[in-house]
């Protein structure tokens, strides 16, 4: 410590004995603001500012601290403070540590030199003191408030409050407080700078106060917590007392009886031994977890799956095979051959009770019963029924589920029917499956592979479980509209059953028996308020609807009922009954007209028969021609299939020309044409090309083609028709159309057992090989076109 000059005591700097230096030595500092009469540490670690130390030292002791400003950085703020070195300390050779005392304001009046250190010429400031009555007011709240951030702080020592106290001078006391408060530097610089005492004293009230709050608010938080955590460790405490008595009393704690409620539960269920295996071995590593580890929730979990799962329990079939006849027979109409199938399972089940379950794959348009056959299906058996929806899965995991590793995880969609269900043989309807989806994710279809395959479904494994579960007993039964989005592997599996659509007469008949029922009931109606005269519902069919199922005729049929209802309801009428010809009031004006004969009345034009997921249509093929080049123009969205079979029919006919009495040179001046309206909607497919050739025929020739007949086939460059798919559908939708005859390919003459009896008695078909044959019946005279055929 460096003694050797005696220190010069503040009120010699102050008064006006010369011993003011003109020129000072600068220390900045960069975290710090020095006030007047206040003592502060400083550490000293740059050569220039040792070298400025020990000249000082020298001296007088006197330097000037200038706080540095954070932007821009490095530069010092004008005010600073002057002081008096009060003792010194090397640390090491270049380290020094100061204990100085804030002496006066000072303010920078211009740099003189920065080498060896830097020093400045200061102009000394002075306080402006007013002394009234809201300064000493002021003095009084900031005495009180500093108190009380002293009671709230215990960072700050309590001595400083008897200090306050016994400050006089306003400056010094709005200085000290500051200088003790936890502020930002320019905060603290703003204060130095501030000369107007009472300005002073007010900015630090403000400053003050808001310290105040902030450890109030501190206080609170502080107080909170310590009451939950005082809390929480009580219970623990408590808990622990609570297991250490039970032990006494030879009680057991409820961890461990839960333990064994658990385990209990596994031998009850009588699980398979690998389940069986796999639940105790996470039943004793649930008993060493505490309750409270995330892992504990996760093992509790599967294990409830585990325990909720039916292994065993099944319900008993219905073998009354009448009696489950009678409510196939309820539930739908028609549908023979579905019908017959279920019945046929229930007799092999009798039989042999320990049969597994089929995979039934039930396909046709929208509207036909698919989905609520199923259910009919599960009543007629007796069992539980459940159905899932797989229209736009994209994910494995939602077949065969998550692996316990990812948070939340949980069974596939399969075992969880089947949870919910309660046992293990339900009719389990898979809906939409031609319409699955496969992304980054996984492809569900696969994952089905297992699931739909009587030889592999009885070891079925869920990625969540990880055991076995035998789904062998349950009668899966899928849904589609179509089979062409189908994997072969997956189509393979299924025993597929074809609904086509329904005929006039039988949508009638169904209408009277199930679906106005159902409606009036729907409706708050009763069928003593109500009746449908057979006349209506033929025009609902034939002019409001023109579809391969039932939703539609619904549709118009809960309209009529709405718009009875409404007139009941107001006190108009008790009683309605709906004829064909008050049907528009309800409908508006009818939706469909029989076009076939305008179409087709002019050369070029022939009808031809189509199929899609919702049924059968008619498709009008039109072909005209013009001078050209001998182009062939196709239009309507067709298919590159549809266009070859174009081309095909067009190559034929070419090759034909003289034996169809066509000019051979017509090709060569003159461009066809072919347009198959509905230009909107895509077409693909072979079943065309015999409509195609019959247009191509009747323009080049100028003869109209029978507007009695719809034809459909593949043809090829031989003049050869080969057979095609969807015959029922295409059949049923000519009929719908008022069509006659039909011209068929030979090799499908098979398809006409499928066909119900009544549209086949008001049907003539032609079943043909080769494309010259079609010739005469497609523009045969009207009479011609009415006789009846060999297939009646």
């Amino acid at each position: 410590m460096d003694e050797k000059k005696e220190e010069i005591k503040v009120e010699e700097i102050h008064d006006e004995s010369g011993k003011w230096p003109e020129e000072w030595p600068v220390i900045p500092v960069d975290d710090t603001v020095l006030f007047p009469q206040m003592v502060i540490p400083l550490t000293i670690s740059d050569k220039k500012m040792v070298k400025l130390v020990d000249d000082a030292l020298s001296g007088e002791r006197l330097v000037v601290i200038f706080t540095t400003k954070s932007e821009p950085k490095g530069e010092l703020y004008d005010v600073g403070t002057s002081a008096q070195i009060l003792r010194m300390m090397k640390v090491q050779e270049d380290q020094v540590r100061l204990l100085v005392q804030g002496v006066a304001r000072m303010r920078n009046t211009g740099i003189t030199s920065t080498e060896p250190y830097m020093k400045a010429r200061l102009e000394r400031l002075y306080d402006k003191v007013a002394k009234d009555k809201e300064a000493e007011a002021l003095i009084y709240n900031l005495r009180n408030l500093f108190q009380k951030v002293l009671e709230l702080s215990p960072n700050i020592p309590s001595e400083l409050g008897t200090i306050a106290l016994n400050i006089e001078d306003p400056g010094t006391l709005s200085d000290m407080i500051a200088s003790s408060l936890n502020i930002s530097i320019s905060e603290r610089q703003d204060i130095l700078e501030t000369l107007d005492v009472k300005a002073r004293l007010e900015k630090v009230m403000r400053l003050v106060t808001r310290q105040t709050e902030i450890l109030e608010l501190g206080r609170k938080i502080h107080t909170q917590v310590k009451g939950e955590i005082d809390k929480t460790q009580r219970e623990y405490y408590l808990r622990e007392q609570l297991k250490a008595i039970k032990k006494e009393l030879g009680e057991k704690d409820e961890l461990s009886v839960e333990i064994d409620e658990l385990r209990a539960k596994v031998e009850e269920k009588k699980l398979p031994e690998v389940v069986n295996k796999e639940a105790m071995r996470e039943l004793g590593r649930l008993a060493r977890m505490h309750p409270s580890s995330a892992e504990y929730t996760v093992a509790r979990t599967y294990l409830d799956w585990i325990l909720d799962l039916p292994w065993n329990e099944r319900t008993e079939d219905n073998l009354d095979i009448a009696g489950a006849q009678k409510i196939l027979d309820e539930d739908h109409y028609d549908l023979e051959k579905v019908k017959k199938r279920i019945i046929e399972y229930l007799a092999v089940r009798k039989l042999k009770t320990d049969m597994k379950g089929p995979i039934l794959c039930f396909v046709g348009p929208p509207g036909t019963g698919k989905t609520s056959l199923g259910r009919s299906v599960a009543r007629a058996l007796g069992r539980k029924f459940m159905r899932i929806s797989l229209g736009g899965v994209r994910d494995e995991a939602e077949i065969r589920g998550h692996r316990r590793t990812y948070i939340g995880a949980l069974p596939g969609r399969i075992i969880q029917g089947i949870r919910r269900a309660g046992s293990n043989n339900p009719v389990f309807v898979l809906d939409e499956i031609d319409k699955i989806g496969a992304d980054f994710r996984g492809d569900p279809a696969s994952a089905l592979l297992e699931v739909l395959d009587p030889e592999q479904n009885n070891t079925f494994s869920d990625h969540y479980l990880d055991v076995p579960f035998d789904l062998s007993k349950v009668m899966f039964i899928t849904t589609a509209n179509l089979l062409d989005t189908v994997p072969p592997a997956l189509l393979d599996r299924m025993e597929v059953l074809e609904l086509s659509g329904y005929t006039d007469e039988e949508k009638g008949r169904i209408a009277q028996k199930y679906l106005i029922p159902r409606q009036l009931i729907e409706h708050g109606l009763k069928s003593k308020q109500v009746r449908f005269e057979k006349k209506a519902i033929q025009k609902i069919i034939s002019e409001y609807t023109r579809e391969a199922g039932l939703r539609n005729l619904e549709r118009e049929v809960a309209t009529i009922c709405r718009g009875i209802a409404k007139k009941v309801a107001a006190g108009e009428m008790e009683k309605f009954v709906v004829r064909a010809d008050v049907v528009p009031e309800f409908l508006g004006p009818p939706q469909f007209y029989p076009e076939v004969a305008d179409r087709t009345a002019v050369a070029g034009v022939a009808t031809g028969l189509a199929w899609t997921q919702a049924g059968g249509e008619i498709l009008f093929i039109e072909a005209t021609k013009m001078k050209g080049n001998g182009r062939l123009l196709l239009t309507g969205k067709l298919g590159e299939v549809m266009k070859e079979s174009a081309e095909t029919a067009l190559s034929f006919v070419r090759s034909k020309a003289k034996s169809l009495e066509i000019d051979e040179g017509f090709f060569e001046k003159n461009d066809i044409h072919i347009h198959v309206p509905a230009g909107a909607i895509p077409k693909d497919g072979p079943s065309a090309g015999v409509a195609i050739f019959t247009a191509l025929v009747s323009l080049l020739t100028n003869k109209p083609v029978n507007s009695q007949a719809a034809m459909t086939g593949e043809i090829t460059l031989r003049g050869r028709i080969l057979p095609v798919g969807g015959i029922k559908a295409k059949v049923l939708a000519a009929s719908r159309a008022g069509i006659k005859t039909i011209i068929l390919p030979k090799r499908n003459e098979k398809d006409m057992e499928e066909i119900p009896d009544d549209i086949k008695k008001g049907l003539e078909f032609k079943f043909l090989t080769k494309m010259e044959e079609v010739i005469p019946i497609a523009f045969a005279g009207k009479g011609s076109s009415r006789r009846k055929g060999r297939h009646a």
